[in-house]
């Protein structure tokens, strides 16, 4: 048992945060690329991470009680605070990648990917059974499906 018990709830909610860091760093690489087409792809990137963003926020809906419990005493959200600068800090942290090669701006949006899916891993070892830790799963999913869009997005482009 790890010093601190995350809730799938909580996870979730890192999740959430998370995309739209991601929906952050598609825009921004959208709006210093060079390439029309890479442009509209970013977009389309960004599109899909407000996609998964909805995704996330419907499967935290769908939390039972129990799985949204924290299990700690935190009458001042401080445990929020840490799970929001630890989203922040793990996967989209501020890149620099030269948006007019479709290659790095591939190769920087698949390292985030795979970051977070490290980062989901490590984190379901903190969500005991009964506070959702199946429920990660699903995140690791949808994560390693962004790998796979990605890819076939923008590998016709980065030759």
């Amino acid at each position: 048992m790890a010093a601190y018990d995350f809730s799938a709830n909580e996870v979730f909610e890192m999740a959430i945060e998370i995309e739209v860091k991601g929906q952050e760093f598609y825009k921004k690489a959208a709006a210093d690329a060079q390439n029309e087409d890479l442009k509209k792809i970013l977009l389309d990137l960004a599109d899909m991470e407000v996609d998964h963003e909805e995704i996330f926020k419907q499967m935290k809906t769908d939390l039972k009680i129990s799985e949204k419990e924290s299990n700690v005493f935190d009458p001042e959200n401080e445990a929020a605070a840490y799970l929001k600068a630890l989203a922040d800090t793990k996967v989209f942290y501020e890149k620099e990648i030269d948006t007019k090669s479709v290659k790095e701006v591939m190769k920087a949006a698949i390292t985030a990917e795979k970051d977070s899916i490290v980062f989901y891993l490590g984190m379901k070892n903190l969500v005991p059974e009964k506070k959702g830790q199946d429920k990660l799963d699903k995140i690791i999913s949808e994560e390693m499906s962004h790998i796979r869009i990605i890819t076939n997005k923008l590998l016709p482009y980065a030759k």
